[in-house]
Parts: structure tokens; sequence; C-alpha cells
């Protein structure tokens, strides 16, 4: 494979792409045009219009992509590698593929496992950061947190990725502030650290969450927790629900630099050690980590 080439996070809602030189970032696409936003299954076009300059400076890279692209929704549905699963088994189980304009690529695929209860698992992303945290961070065992709308914990051994768990900690975010009781009427948020301590408190107490959750609407009634810091009451209650499930290890927290803060500001609450890693240094390590694998199939 060249020394020059491409690695695509391409998901639900957003595109991003890098263009590479071995493992450095020479530029960097992002656009708001994810999965729903390409019409009538176009992704060979819409990825051409994205990366056009790139095309027009550097002819046909190779590529290589990872996320939603790769399920049922996507360019094409490639089948999730299931078991403990390495960075070698991924780039084996790529689908590859040929653009219009010359390219050779490939789509990654995603993992697929039970978690720790025994409940069927899959991601598509977030196990490339995990190879990507193996590179960066090497050691025989990592416990992980990859927060986001839906949060993931995995456990990593041996540089193989074992169990992991789904909390679907983002979308209830959004879900219940968009279209519940618990976030109607209410001004523009602002950051209040006091209101997110108080949730993330309260996310301890002996009670389903259903039930946690209806004091976001009495303690802003009582005036316990100003109308401007609700939303940051409810997230603190949901962090710390999940967090609450994390075992008393080190942990990474691999996510945005605002997530990374807020979770280690929960999990500091609560008493966990935590280090964290950007998602983005961890995705491009991992995409590198994979691409020679990949040199070695051709």
């Amino acid at each position: 494979m060249s020394k020059s080439w491409l690695a695509v996070d391409w998901g639900t809602t957003n595109f991003r792409a890098w263009l590479m030189h071995d493992a450095d970032v020479v530029s960097v696409i992002n656009a708001p045009c994810g999965l729903l936003q390409v019409e009538n299954g176009q992704f060979e076009t819409a990825l051409q219009t994205h990366i056009a300059l790139w095309i027009a400076e550097y002819d046909a890279l190779p590529l290589l992509m990872a996320g939603m692209v790769g399920s049922q929704q996507g360019w094409v549905n490639v089948p999730y590698c299931e078991g403990c699963i390495d960075a070698q088994q991924l780039a084996q189980g790529a689908h590859a593929l040929h653009t219009r304009w010359g390219s050779q690529g490939w789509i990654l695929p995603g993992v697929a496992g039970h978690s720790a209860v025994g409940l069927p698992e899959v991601m598509r992303g977030e196990e490339i950061q995990l190879v990507g945290l193996m590179a960066l961070a090497p050691a025989e065992n990592h416990h992980a947190i990859l927060p986001g709308t839906h949060s993931k914990h995995a456990t990593v051994a041996h540089q193989a990725i074992h169990d992991f768990s789904t909390f679907m900690t983002g979308e209830l975010y959004q879900l219940l502030m968009a279209h519940s009781l618990l976030g109607r009427d209410l001004p523009p948020q602002q950051p209040d650290s006091r209101a997110f301590a108080l949730g993330i408190q309260h996310s301890g107490l002996a009670a389903p969450l259903s039930q946690l959750l209806f004091s976001v609407r009495t303690l802003r009634l009582r005036g316990d927790v100003p109308l401007s810091g609700v939303g940051d009451y409810l997230s603190g209650l949901l962090i710390g629900q999940e967090l609450r499930q994390c075992p008393s290890t080190p942990h990474w927290i691999i996510g945005s630099d605002a997530l990374n803060a807020r979770y280690q500001q929960a999990a500091s609450q609560l008493g966990l050690v935590t280090e964290a890693l950007s998602g983005e240094r961890c995705f491009i390590a991992g995409m590198n980590q994979i691409r020679l694998y990949l040199q070695g199939i051709e």
C-alpha cells in the first residue's frame, strides 16, 4: 500500500476523513454528511464529492473506511467479526472494493460479541479506537470507556477486544431533553458543575432509573436546580448511572475533549481512576495498525 492513504470514519450523522502519510496526518475533512444524508445509496458519489480536492491532487489513493458505512444501512453490509478480535482479524474481515476513480478501498467490519451479563452486543467504529489504544498504550490489559451517543465499556486483553457493553446514555439525554416533559420550556442551558455533581450523587440512590429521572422535574419545580442547569443535572444522573457499573480498576476514557472532561469529572466524584485519550487520535492509530496488516494481505 502507498505511504499516502486515506482514513475515513463514516457514521450515521457525520463524515470524517484524514489524508495520511504513513502514520502522520496531512489534512482533515469534516462534514455533517452521515449515512442519513446519503440519498438512494449513492455512497460512492458522496465520497467522491467530499474528497474531490485530494483526488485532483493525489489521484487514486488507497482508502480505509470504518463505522456505519459497513452496516446494513451503509455502502456494503460487511459481516461482523465475532469473538476475541484483534487488528489482524479486522484486516482479514475487510471488504475490498475499487472506486470509479481508481482507488483501492476497504470497508472494515465491526465486532459482535456479548456483554459481561451475556447479552448480545455490536459495535462499528469503536473497535478501531480500541486497536488504537492498544497501539498507543501497550499493556497486558485495559478497561476502556468510549463515551458518546451509545457509550461502550470494553475489556481489552493480550491485544484483543474481549467483552464490551453498550449504554444509551447520550441518546437518552437527547431524547429526554428534546421530547419529554423533563426538557420542556427550558431556557438555553449553561454549564452548571453543581447541578452535574448533584445528578451524579443522586444516581447512586437505591431506586430504578425511571424513578430517579422524575427528580429532574421535581428539583426544577422546587428551585433546587436552576432552569439553566437542568441539562447538567440530567447528564449527571445518566453518566453517574453508567459509571457505577464500572469495576474499581483504572479506566481509559476515549472520546472528544469535552466528553472526556465530563466523564473524568464524574469518575473522580465516584472514586474511579481514569486517564483520557483523544478519540480521533486513537481512531487514526487504529486505522494505521490495520493498514499495516492489509499490506501483508495484498
